[in-house]
């Protein structure tokens, strides 16, 4: 077990920090690449694990898929959504504690007649696949496990998309309806979906069909729950997709400056990013911080002193763990709501952040759909990450 050292703050957070490209828009833009007629080039790309997984399988897949970490770019060979055959005729994917390579690849292989098999990390067999595997089994999928019903490791044999009336609930995650939505061109129907649930992490519906019209197809939406995607519908390359800067990481240095007093800057983000996570700017904004939107990007400055709120994040959840672990500071308390999904990430966030946060001496409640942090001054503590990147950082 690696153990990092980090120490605390000894001045205000004060700087430019120029942040690595979206996860989120970087594997959307990986599949819709994949999926257009002609070769595209992602630029300003993420080069992480959850990238070079998503970037691997698809090569696995049959697929034409470069990379190259050093320019921060991907290129990727179009098959105009006839999908290549694997090498051997069938495929074996292990996808890490990718959850949204995971979804987006089981879609992709509903639109093949290979067979493809699918594993992941300890972590990734007790996520929740089952409402997106529904839909895929609907659709003509022929789907088999090799342990729990709904998890990894399964097979999944395609047989194209015949299109028509979906149903699929969207409680635990917006990376199914994502997944659906991305590959109903293809059907030999139109598709109409429709969610019959509460939906969490809207932002990242709406990233999906902005992608989608941006690279070529459009995406019908009459209601929240009601989404109709025509068929023949094709995607086209882009010669050159800048991938925005992720705001999910730029987070943690807004929050640092809230913090502390200090004043940082994320160049090349807007509060109009096709990210919501850029929207955790004005989570900050209600605790006293000051924000401001330029042609540099983003800069949050710091108050003297942090005040508590109350804030639904189910729309960004991602941060959510940024905003619990400076909550403390706050001289008030701190009523996070709405993140119930968070329960079924890489872990359970919910349960391990109120976990570490009251090992360096938080006074919270643990709430089925959130957190209750009061104030209260932290100590230094060893704390666990559970392999989670988000509880890393």
């Amino acid at each position: 077990m690696e153990t990092l050292f980090i120490p605390s703050f000894k001045a205000p957070a004060r700087g430019t920090v120029t942040v690595p490209g979206s996860k989120s828009i970087n594997n959307r833009a990986l599949l819709l690449a994949a999926l257009a007629q002609g070769q595209s080039v992602l630029t300003g790309a993420l080069d992480s694990d959850d990238t070079r997984i998503f970037a691997s399988c698809l090569n696995a897949l049959g697929f034409d898929v470069s990379h190259d970490p050093e320019a921060a770019t991907f290129e990727v060979a179009g098959c105009g959504g006839q999908l290549p055959a694997p090498k051997g005729g069938a495929a074996d994917l292990f996808v890490g504690n990718a959850g949204t390579a995971a979804r987006f690849l089981l879609a992709l292989s509903a639109l093949g007649l290979a067979p493809v098999r699918f594993d992941g990390v300890a972590a990734m067999r007790k996520r929740p696949m089952g409402d997106l595997l529904v839909v895929l089994k609907a659709q003509g999928a022929e789907i088999s496990f090799e342990g729990t019903p709904g998890h990894f490791p399964l097979s999944l044999v395609g047989s194209g998309l015949p299109g028509g009336r979906l149903e699929l609930d969207p409680q635990r995650s917006s990376q199914q309806v994502s997944a659906a939505l991305m590959v109903a061109p293809f059907a030999k129907a139109d598709t109409d979906l429709v969610l019959t649930g509460p939906i969490v992490s809207e932002p990242y519906i709406a990233m999906t069909i902005d992608m989608m019209a941006d690279w070529g197809v459009e995406v019908e939406r009459s209601e929240p729950q009601r989404l109709r995607v025509a068929a023949g519908q094709t995607y086209q390359a882009k010669a050159r997709y800048q991938v925005e800067p992720d705001a999910s990481s730029a987070s943690y240095f807004f929050a640092a400056a809230a913090v502390t007093g200090g004043r940082v800057t994320v160049p090349g983000l807007s509060r109009q990013a096709l990210q919501g996570d850029a929207l955790f700017v004005d989570a900050l904004a209600g605790m006293g911080a000051k924000v401001e939107e330029s042609a540099d990007g983003l800069t949050v400055t710091g108050p003297a002193q942090l005040h508590g709120l109350e804030i639904n994040m189910n729309a960004i959840s991602d941060t959510a763990p940024t905003l619990a672990a400076i909550a403390s500071n706050a001289s008030s308390p701190v009523l996070i709501t709405g993140v119930e999904h968070m329960r079924w990430k890489e872990t359970d966030r919910v349960k391990a952040m109120a976990t570490q946060l009251r090992a360096m001496g938080a006074d919270l409640d643990e709430r089925q759909d959130g957190l209750l942090i009061r104030p209260a001054k932290l100590k230094p503590a060893q704390v666990a990450t559970y392999d989670d990147h988000r509880m890393a950082m």
